[in-house]
């Protein structure tokens, strides 16, 4: 299957020069997003992944279906103030500015294999800062999947030396 034939481009979106790449098609057909799904379900076996985490919100969609399959937990990685207990942060930089994410204090244990999973990896901001908070635990980052890979963001720089998987590849 062509993933890729099931992602609805919208050029223009959400600003001019955008070329905006829309899962919802991927998600609203249920044999495709099984699909996608079990992709990452069978790289998330292969690299022995005991959680599964993901960065809100697209992290969520793509993430839970796969610790669900797995039968592994799944840890959300989300906004300063948005979750309810005690967390750790990492601050990572935006084109202007800086972003915080956080995560629960508790949600990995040390030497848990954690595999990151999200719709889109572009710049590498996010994931970045999302290792940075597992590693922080004692987890281990046995890999990164995502969906769509936007290639010319070179988003692979920020996270080399882990194992990436990615299902499509656009050039920006």
């Amino acid at each position: 299957m062509n993933l890729k034939d099931y992602v609805t481009v919208v050029d223009g979106w959400p600003k001019e020069g955008i070329s905006f790449k829309d899962i919802t098609t991927v998600m609203d057909n249920g044999k495709v997003y099984k699909y996608a799904t079990d992709q990452i379900v069978d790289y998330a076996r292969e690299k022995g992944a005991e959680l599964i985490v993901g960065p809100e919100a697209r992290g969520f969609i793509m993430g839970c279906p796969v610790a669900y399959a797995l039968e592994v937990g799944f840890a959300p990685v989300r906004k300063e103030g948005k979750l309810p207990r005690e967390v750790i942060r990492a601050e990572y930089g935006l084109e202007y500015g800086t972003d915080v994410l956080t995560m629960h204090k508790d949600a990995v244990s040390p030497g848990q294999k954690v595999l990151i999973v999200d719709d889109l990896l572009a710049t590498g901001g996010t994931v970045e800062a999302t290792v940075r908070l597992i590693e922080a635990q004692g987890g281990i980052v046995v890999g990164c999947a995502f969906l769509i890979e936007l290639e010319d963001l070179k988003g692979r720089e920020k996270i080399a030396g882990y194992d990436i998987k990615t299902l499509i590849q656009y050039d920006c």
